[in-house]
């Protein structure tokens, strides 16, 4: 019943800058917490960023501090992802999540972000 699509994954210099989006589908959106995650190829899943549902707690994986910024428009039905100063070792297939209480129960089908040195 949530179906979430996400955009903006591309080939990118270390450096560069990245906006990834997630669009979710429903009436509900602004009830989840959302959640930013990555993979690397043969590596385990991890957490990113999160923000609640009306954007008053953020969190962000030590990595990644200073440099990405989530948000949130729910009056879109979006979450985004702004990735700054990116580096060779944020390359992974991103994906969005929603859930509640950060329970994630609905996610996206990944974006490939690829960020070469």
């Amino acid at each position: 019943q949530v179906q979430l699509v996400e955009s903006g994954g591309e080939l990118v210099q270390a450096g560069d800058s990245l906006r990834l989006s997630c669009a979710v589908s429903g009436r509900t959106f602004s009830a989840y917490t959302m959640g930013w995650f990555r993979r690397a190829p043969g590596k385990e899943r991890e957490i990113v960023a999160d923000i609640t549902p009306s954007g008053g707690s953020l969190y962000y994986v030590d990595s990644v501090k200073g440099r990405f910024t989530i948000s949130r428009d729910n009056a879109k039905n979006t979450v985004y992802l702004q990735m700054n100063s990116l580096k060779p070792a944020d390359t992974a297939v991103y994906y969005c999540a929603a859930g509640v209480n950060r329970k994630y129960h609905y996610w996206g089908q990944g974006t490939q972000v690829t960020v070469s040195s």
